[in-house]
């Protein structure tokens, strides 16, 4: 459940007279002179310098006179660039909430003693080289490979953009580009180019309750890091930047200059060599931290609806799904579960405990889940436990002296402090008192950003009921006055907030209000859902010592270690059906790969066809949740057969794709991986796919490629180079030698989903419940190129006791194997190499078939050689072929290609 970010026709006429009035003094578009470098030494590890303001000026403030210089290689492929006030500590992204190095201490004497000076302009690594000019001062990373210029600050006459600057609330920076470099990231926002960052496109950072169907605004997360693409002479190569800032921010793209306009904190940037889009997450990822672990369950399907009004409908929920064979793992109640909306809370009535905890024990036998929503605003309420024990510890973020008011659901709240110590444990306290009452299965971070319905400085009105209990709940009832009279709510550089240049107060926390230790929540505004999400992540995991499964709204670097995300309230429209695919690919590269949208729109109403094509998109997301508003039609996938049955085949594919899925789960925690990826993951040479916003992978082979628009029945899709098998089909596949557009069939239930080749694909055979899915025989596809004499295929499988905290090996609760096959000579071997086997063997998974896809030949049976040995005529391995169809032959030409399946219990 959110609020919308609602304009009055009063106050948008009153922002356009606050823009007018700023538009009349518009600044000019260089400031100032830059900086000169003045010293520069070695130091342990790094290169330190001191930097002087060229020419003093006002424009946004006094120039900041003297900066610290600090680079250092901190890893072969990353390197640090952070660029501070030499004599004065300034604000930055907590080191306890994202652990990293810190750089070295301000110097006291600056300019006067230099123990190691360095004369040399360049600084290299194995993968990066960093070089500067001393006057202006400007500083470039090259790839060390070949010299290819990443990122250039220097600037001329002719470049959009002038030298860096530096003030207390404004500072800019900038880098030239090639014309042809393809950017993605810089998020969160709703895309409407596509996932590749769109010239003039506006990019503001800045965490907003805001509606996701808003195009180009600054939404629920910060995120500003972005991958760089290039392709030169047919080669693909990345690199990553990451800006390391929790402070408001406009980000200019021009196509051939990309500048950052931040108003506070330094410049901690962080560059990343790559080379391949992969290489770039990992290193990403091993710096903000690898995303968390997520329990097998949450990979199955997820019901949820802000209006399930009592326990009795959500009962009806589970039986109707089960009744149209529809799979679902997870149950979920936004606040409708709550005592007047107010967290840790039951509804006496309508969700009495007994009944409650019967349900669950129901459904928990069956291995199914329940998850609730908590929203971090806590109700100003004397007789309310967890308000009286926030007060008594002193947990709430303050203004003036006293907690902060604002106004949520529940009517006044405060807001936890989750920079204070004392509120994490307060926090946890509070999860272990409501687990006791409620035996949840995960949580639901909502409203985090933090969303306000009100804005200013606030008090309870007097004489009046706020809220009414009648009309929509996010109206704003307190009694409010704006607050101006500081810097810090009203800076001198306006960010674009909400796109529309709003004050940064508006609608949620006052940013001159502070935290522990006199934090400012100007600076720390957008690290409030990702110090929640620790908080709670921490909660969790000292409950019962099982994984935790968190999702959170609102997102900042480093969240996917703790955290899954949905991206928001979107609509039920076609656009944002399209939108969804770009949202969620960006969070793979943010390392947030548990990820996924409301599936058939948040908001009222998505038509039956619209549904039905979103299920089959929904059903291959990372995080697939159908999810609807209070004021929208039920859309549970039941309620129309025709999206049933669309549901059932989709959710079907994707139950019997749950080991390969969790895999990927495990790939992501250990290197970043995203789970959906961008075609360009896999083919990072192939120009045409660096911006398909409308196809995605699942791992590197799986190919998603599904209808979206409305009254279509067929797709036209981009095959990169190779052979892909249709997974529902595997008579059906497409070959090409230098990938092509296919027009494919796909009528109302049918979703395209191909395979690429050399691939092996462990799948099982699906199942109305993950756990029960998980026990069914284990199957492998074996992908070669089509028709070739001669191939080789690798896959993998990760299966552990999904529920421990920890995802790894050597607990002697999971197996790990790689797969191998070859074929030549008639002949198709097949092996395994195993880790850790006896857990497996304790479950009592086998191999009930094989399929080989690709085969040459006349259907005749190949010789088949499993971990080295022979099958004979006496073995129970039944095998049968069938000639597969191919719509575009790898030389325009048919071929016979053969699908070749064994089935038996040899494969133990």
């Amino acid at each position: 459940m959110t609020s919308s970010l609602c304009f009055s026709s009063f106050l948008l006429a009153l922002l356009l007279c606050i823009l007018s009035a700023n538009s009349s003094s518009t600044p000019p578009t260089k400031i100032g002179k830059g900086y000169r470098l003045i010293s520069i030494e070695e130091v342990d590890g790094g290169i330190l310098g001191h930097l002087q303001v060229k020419e003093k000026n006002n424009i946004y403030g006094p120039d900041i006179p003297l900066l610290q210089l600090f680079v250092k290689h901190e890893t072969e492929d990353r390197l640090r660039v952070h660029i501070t006030d030499a004599q004065r500590q300034r604000w930055e992204v907590p080191y306890n909430l994202l652990p990293r190095e810190q750089p070295p201490k301000l110097k006291q004497t600056i300019g006067r003693t230099r123990k190691n000076p360095i004369s040399v302009s360049d600084y290299s690594s194995n993968g990066l080289t960093f070089s500067y000019s001393a006057d202006p001062f400007s500083f470039a990373v090259k790839r060390k490979s070949n010299g290819e210029i990443l990122f250039n600050t220097s600037s001329d006459e002719s470049d959009p953009f002038g030298p860096m600057v530096f003030k207390d609330q404004y500072l800019e920076i900038s880098t030239n580009l090639p014309k042809d470099a393809s950017l993605y990231g810089l998020g969160e926002n709703t895309q409407p180019h596509g996932i590749k960052l769109y010239p003039n496109d506006p990019y503001t950072l800045y965490t907003t309750d805001v509606s996701a169907i808003n195009l180009n605004t600054d939404l629920y997360g910060s995120h500003p890091v972005y991958m760089d693409l290039r392709n030169v002479n047919g080669e693909g190569a990345a690199h990553g930047v990451l800006l390391l800032s929790s402070n408001g921010m406009d980000v200019f793209y021009k196509g051939t200059s990309l500048t950052y306009k931040i108003i506070g904190g330094v410049f901690d940037f962080y560059f990343f060599a790559g080379p391949s889009p992969l290489a770039v997450v990992d290193q990403y990822t091993a710096f903000i931290g690898r995303p968390a672990p997520m329990p097998y369950w949450s990979l199955g399907f997820h019901q949820c609806r802000w209006g399930y009004h009592n326990l009795s409908v959500v009962e009806d929920v589970v039986e109707n799904y089960k009744k149209a064979k529809i799979p679902l793992d997870v149950i979920w109640n936004d606040d409708d579960h709550m005592d007047g909306h107010k967290d840790f809370t039951l509804n006496p009535t309508n969700y009495p405990r007994p009944k409650l905890l019967a349900f669950l024990e129901k459904i928990h036998k069956i291995g199914m889940k329940y998850i609730v929503i908590i929203d971090p605003g806590i109700g100003v309420n004397s007789s309310y436990g967890v308000y009286q024990r926030g007060i008594a510890n002193d947990v709430f973020i303050k203004y003036e002296g006293e907690p902060y008011l604002a106004q949520v659901w529940p009517g006044a709240v405060n807001f936890p402090d989750f920079l204070n110590p004392k509120t994490v444990s307060w926090w946890g306290d509070e999860i272990r008192r409501f687990h006791e009452l409620v035996p949840v299965d995960g949580l639901w971070i909502d409203m985090n950003e933090a969303s306000n319905f009100c804005s200013g400085l606030c008090k309870i009105p007097k004489g009046k009921q706020c809220p009414t209990g009648t009309g929509p709940g996010w109206v704003c009832c307190l009694d409010c006055k704006n607050i101006t009279k500081t810097r810090w709510d009203d800076p001198p550089y306006k960010i674009n907030a909400s796109g529309l240049q709003v004050p940064i107060g508006f609608k949620t926390i006052a940013t001159s209000a502070y935290h522990y230790n006199g934090v400012l929540e100007y600076d720390a505004h957008s690290i409030y859902g990702f110090s929640q999400s620790i908080a709670t992540h921490k909660a969790l995991l000292g409950l019962e010592g099982k994984r935790p499964f968190i999702l959170s709204r609102s997102t900042f670097v480093g969240s996917g270690h703790y955290a899954a995300h949905w991206t928001g309230d979107n609509k039920g429209t076609w656009e944002d059906l399209k939108y969804s695919i770009s949202t969620m690919l960006n969070f793979g590269i943010f390392g947030v790969p548990m990820v996924g949208s409301d599936i058939c729109g948040f908001y009222p109403a998505p038509t039956e066809e619209l549904c039905n094509r979103w299920i089959e998109v929904g059903a291959f997301y990372p995080f697939s949740r159908d999810h609807a508003n209070y004021y929208s039609p039920r859309q549970e996938l039941y309620q129309w057969e025709s999206v049933a049955e669309s549901a059932r085949n989709a959710l079907g594919m994707r139950y019997k794709l749950l080991p390969f899925l969790y895999t990927l789960n495990y790939e992501a925690h250990l290197s970043g991986a995203p789970i959906a990826r961008p075609l360009f993951f896999s083919f990072p040479n192939y120009v045409e796919c660096y911006n398909v916003s409308t196809q995605f992978l699942l791992g590197s082979s799986l190919m998603v490629s599904p209808v979206l628009e409305q009254g279509k029945s067929q797709v036209k899709a981009l095959f990169p180079p190779g052979s892909w098998y249709n997974v529902f089909d595997m008579t059906q596949a497409i070959s090409s030698k230098d990938g092509k557009f296919v027009t494919l069939d796909a009528p109302l239930h049918v979703v395209n989903v191909h395979l690429y080749q050399n691939t092996i694909l462990p799948m099982q055979q699906g199942g109305l419940i993950s756990k029960e899915a998980r026990m069914t025989p284990f199957s492998l596809v074996v992908t070669f190129p089509a028709g070739a004499s001669g191939g080789q295929a690798k896959g993998k499988l990760y299966l552990d006791e999904d529920e421990l905290p920890e995802m790894k090996l050597g607990s002697g609760y999971s197996t790990y194997v790689d797969f191998f096959a070859t074929t030549g000579n008639g002949t198709v071997k097949i092996w395994s190499e195993v880790q850790e086997g006896k857990f497996a063997l304790s479950k009592g998974w086998i191999i009930d078939s094989v399929t080989v896809l690709g085969l040459g030949g006349s259907g005749k049976a190949s010789t088949l050689e499993i971990n080295g040995s022979p099958t004979n005529a006496n073995s129970k391995i039944e095998f049968n072929a069938s000639e597969q169809k191919h719509l575009n032959s790898v030389e325009d030409e048919q071929k016979s290609v053969m699908v070749c399946r064994w089935r038996g219990d040899e494969f133990e």
